[in-house]
């Protein structure tokens, strides 16, 4: 993915809106909502994230996380043409797997012919995210400046729209859901610009995880 793809990715999985409890959303600047939902989502023991970006150039990204925002996460990303990648994070360690469309096109593999089963186990690398891994953690930081929307429902929830700009980013708008029923979690988040449509949604708040390493004999060894 193109750099701004990235940057915006990072922005609107980890930047979030801040709100005070529930209710009241009327009474509350849209800094203050901001703040506490930023609080909010730093506290959780886990959540799910799901993200779908569009650019004019490079089509549609999709990605599932489930995660501790710690060190303990599954993932699974898919772009445009069919390639896709899984991921299970445990600790400092790595379990990637390829389907054949992603080795084909980004490891310059064409002659793949069957599909990939075998998971490739490998030490954690933090440079390694070029490649479409993900990090477990998630910043949820607050940047821009913040205005209030209208009220709206976000699956069911009765939620707060929060409209951000930020001076890095002339072109883009970004807008947050905060839940104004129940905990201020951040629900949605939504970025566009003329090149690019993102849209960030979290749910799972506080879920048991189920986050296992695959069965030995599906899992190839690297840089043990």
């Amino acid at each position: 993915m193109a750099t701004v793809t990235t940057t915006a990715l990072c922005l609107l999985a980890g930047a979030v809106l801040t709100g005070c409890g529930a209710g009241g959303g009327e009474d509350r600047s849209a800094g203050d909502i901001l703040d506490e939902a930023n609080a909010t989502m730093r506290k959780l023991d886990s959540v799910t994230v799901d993200i779908t970006n569009r650019t004019t150039r490079g089509g549609t990204v999709t990605s599932h996380l489930v995660t501790d925002l710690d060190s303990r996460c599954r993932s699974r990303t898919t772009w445009a043409g069919g390639g896709a990648l899984e991921q299970i994070r445990l600790g400092t360690t790595d379990y990637v797997r390829p389907n054949r469309a992603y080795l084909q096109k980004w490891k310059n593999n064409p002659g793949l012919t069957g599909e990939q089963k075998l998971w490739v186990k490998t030490p954690v690398d933090p440079a390694s995210t070029g490649d479409g891994l993900t990090s477990c953690e998630r910043p949820f930081d607050s940047f821009g400046t913040a205005r209030k929307g209208g009220s709206t429902r976000v699956g069911g929830t009765e939620a707060v729209e929060l409209i951000v700009t930020d001076k890095a980013d002339k072109e883009g708008t970004y807008t947050f859901y905060v839940a104004d029923e129940g905990k201020p979690y951040l629900l949605k988040t939504v970025y566009k610009s003329g090149a690019q449509h993102t849209t960030t949604s979290f749910s799972g708040f506080d879920e048991p995880l189920d986050i296992r390493p695959p069965k030995p004999d599906e899992v190839l060894s690297v840089g043990d």
